[in-house]
């Protein structure tokens, strides 16, 4: 069974260097505009040179429309394209891959211009979305695979089309958030059928030798969601298309969602899932959530559970741990505890760390939740005001 340093050979031929990957997080570190930073480029320098074999940068949007944050990089329009190349460069030294997540928000998009858009009407706990036409929704596919053509020219050498955690193609896969009565809607077939025709299209126009990889949840962790059966047989869908990984997460950004990464569960939170994954597919399996110590990634990926290990959380508190664990060093990240949990509030914590080592090439573990809270609270007021004037003749 492959360990953490063995090479990874992918199904379009290219081969990652080892088994561990910097996963998508949400950085906040765009300027605001779609495009990326200095601080930006030494993060992904950073985890470059700490080892990982790919770095996953979370939620790039596949236009200006539905951002996650106003903090997001945008594929289309690609304007500063030598900024792109700079990123590029330094995520992609030491022999480092480096895959933009494409997303699109849906119903938990940030305010930009007018209502958000979801597979359905939406109107629960301050979220409010109207129904996507037919037209918008078959435009998708065309507009996906012109946003990874875009990620290339960018440097970007893979893509992962992000369909979990409760933005927009999982909101089309649960049975929640997806009422409608055409082709993408009612059995689970039908509403697979949009990620499907997006992943066949993007593989489509980046061709077969280009990494395409989808994120999908083990469960939505919310009550009428999808549940481990049906997220089973969409595995069992996948295995029919030409993606390179799966990459199981789970959870949904809606309230009243379970967080697992804010959850006191021990230890990784997918791999039971993985394992029965596994009876599904022959495809490469990569998880992440929950892998604090050297031990739990070796035995996921000695168990035969996944192929693939990625890290968050830990990376953001040593961003050579990769390097560590694969010289045998012994050591571990040593992970804060809180003595107050607000909403959002660890997570605020953790990305005001990704600015500390962007913006000082150091970071530390003072401050307080609610400090970084609002500290997120106003570079998102900041960044509303510059990407509304940015995008304003996109919308």
């Amino acid at each position: 069974m492959p360990g953490l340093d063995d090479h990874l050979h992918l199904p379009c031929g290219v081969v990652l260097k080892n088994r561990i990957a910097k996963a998508a997080m949400s950085d906040d570190l765009g300027d605001g505009c779609g495009s990326p930073t200095e601080a930006q480029q030494r993060l992904y320098g950073l985890w470059a040179a700490g080892g990982a074999a790919m770095s996953l940068v979370g939620e790039t949007q596949i236009g200006p429309w539905a951002p996650e944050n106003y903090g997001n990089l945008v594929l289309e329009p690609l304007r500063e394209i030598k900024h792109f190349h700079a990123l590029a460069e330094a995520a992609t030294a030491n022999g480092t891959h480096f895959w933009a997540q494409l997303g699109h928000a849906g119903a938990l998009a940030v305010p930009v211009s007018g209502p958000a858009k979801a597979p359905s009407v939406l109107d629960v706990s301050g979220i409010h979305a109207v129904e996507m036409t037919a037209e918008e929704v078959g435009a998708l596919p065309d507009i996906y695979a012109k946003a990874a053509l875009n990620a290339r020219s960018a440097g970007f050498t893979g893509v992962e089309i992000h369909a979990a955690h409760g933005f927009l193609l999982n909101q089309f896969l649960s049975p929640l958030f997806n009422r409608r009565t055409d082709r993408w809607g009612g059995s689970p077939e039908r509403r697979a059928q949009l990620l499907l025709e997006i992943i066949a299209s993007v593989r489509s126009t980046v061709g077969p030798g280009f990494p395409v990889a989808v994120k999908i949840n083990a469960t939505d962790q919310l009550a009428g969601g999808i549940e481990e059966a049906e997220a089973l047989d969409l595995v069992a869908m996948l295995e029919e298309t030409e993606i390179d990984l799966i990459d199981i997460s789970g959870g949904a950004y809606f309230p009243g969602a379970a967080a697992a990464s804010d959850g006191t569960k021990a230890g990784p939170y997918f791999l039971d899932f993985a394992r029965m994954a596994r009876n599904r597919t022959g495809k490469p399996l990569m998880t992440a959530g929950g892998f604090k110590k050297k031990a739990e990634a070796e035995e996921a990926l000695s168990s035969g559970a996944v192929d693939m290990v990625g890290l968050a959380r830990a990376l953001v508190l040593d961003p050579a741990l990769p390097g560590k664990w694969l010289r045998e060093t012994g050591e571990e990240s040593v992970f804060p505890r809180f003595s107050s949990r607000p909403p959002g509030g660890v997570t605020a914590w953790y990305t005001e760390r990704l600015r500390q080592w962007g913006t000082h090439g150091a970071a530390d573990g003072q401050g307080s939740v609610e400090e970084a809270l609002a500290q997120v609270e106003r570079r998102k007021i900041s960044n509303a005001a510059l990407w509304k004037n940015h995008f304003r003749t996109e919308f």
